[in-house]
């Protein structure tokens, strides 16, 4: 037997409660890990909301990173002790995921942490991850600091903030977009140059299919009326590498920065990135991408808290990378 936080269905919406479960809440897989670690995400708040669309079917242990050590394994690629991080695919989603002491992964899906301690693996998880996967985008589309200014939309959410953090690292000029006011200190302090409102300045306004170009290229996590006004400033042979949706799905341009400007949208998905590439850049994060300033990012919650932090995430008004203690805190 062991803790969870299980969340389920009901006739008034979805509720999310602290329960001692059984070891059939395991489910199959090569590796069980004793979780030291999750992490809250938009998508874990999309978990406990009805209609949320994320959860297939419930009850389900939400939590879309697992990071602890491992405690059994089948496989011979991981030892018990051995400190390891588990995110994306079905985890949180049709699987039993971090918010819980136990989850057990089929062994494809686990990478060993090399250069990050567990919580900074935690104080990264999947926004972290995807941050980093944004950047590496960039990258490997030429982008160069000597290329020009790079804007990051939602600088002060869990993908932005990593992005600023990880771009000025590299020696990049970030300018950071945000509609937090009081953010430009946080943001300076992670490396960006200038600090900015949200985009466009006037929400109202139609988008212009092309506007004087400013950027480089972009990380953005926003997406909407947003993205499109990034879209027609961004430079000739520029890129918007694209992760997030949180100004909606809709993508009201036209083919113009495409055909004229030769802009690339680039799209970024972490849960089912290849575990190999996946590991690789993990690797990375350990080393030359590993932001310098983890400990300004991280909040700490326990996770019986986790409900009023996914809660704070959902209705914007949360910021940085909020780590949840499971080990000893329930």
């Amino acid at each position: 037997m062991f803790w969870a936080m299980v969340a389920h269905e009901t006739d008034n919406g979805v509720t999310l409660a602290r329960e001692e479960v059984g070891d059939d809440f395991l489910g199959d897989g090569a590796v069980t890990i004793k979780v030291h670690y999750s992490s809250a995400n938009y998508k874990d708040g999309l978990a406990i909301t009805r209609g949320g669309g994320v959860v297939r079917n419930y009850p389900i242990v939400p939590g879309i990173d697992i990071i602890g050590e491992v405690s059994a394994s089948e496989d011979p690629n991981f030892s018990p002790g051995d400190p390891v991080i588990a995110h994306g695919y079905e985890i949180g989603v049709s699987r039993n995921g971090g918010f819980a002491e136990y989850a057990r992964v089929p062994a494809d899906w686990v990478v060993a942490l090399d250069g990050l301690t567990p919580r900074e693996a935690a104080a990264l998880g999947t926004a972290g991850f995807t941050a980093a996967l944004s950047v590496q985008a960039l990258l490997d589309r030429g982008l160069t600091p000597d290329s020009g200014p790079i804007l990051v939309t939602g600088a002060t959410g869990g993908v932005g903030s990593v992005a600023v953090d990880i771009l000025a690292g590299l020696g990049f000029e970030v300018v950071a977009s945000t509609g937090k006011s009081d953010a430009g200190e946080l943001l300076a302090t992670l490396g960006a140059k200038s600090v900015i409102g949200r985009l466009p300045e006037d929400p109202d306004a139609k988008p212009r299919p092309l506007g004087k170009a400013r950027w480089a290229g972009a990380v953005d996590s926003v997406g909407g009326k947003s993205l499109a006004h990034v879209l027609s400033t961004i430079e000739y042979g520029g890129a918007a590498a694209v992760s997030g949706l949180t100004g909606g799905p809709e993508l009201p341009t036209t083919v113009l920065p495409f055909i004229l400007r030769g802009v690339a949208l680039l799209g970024v998905d972490s849960v089912q990135y290849p575990i190999e590439r996946r590991r690789a850049l993990w690797g990375r994060l350990g080393k030359d991408l590993k932001p310098q300033h983890l400990s300004l990012l991280e909040n700490y919650a326990p996770i019986t808290h986790v409900e009023e932090v996914l809660h704070a995430i959902r209705a914007g008004h949360h910021s940085g990378r909020t780590v949840l203690g499971v080990a000893g805190e329930f």
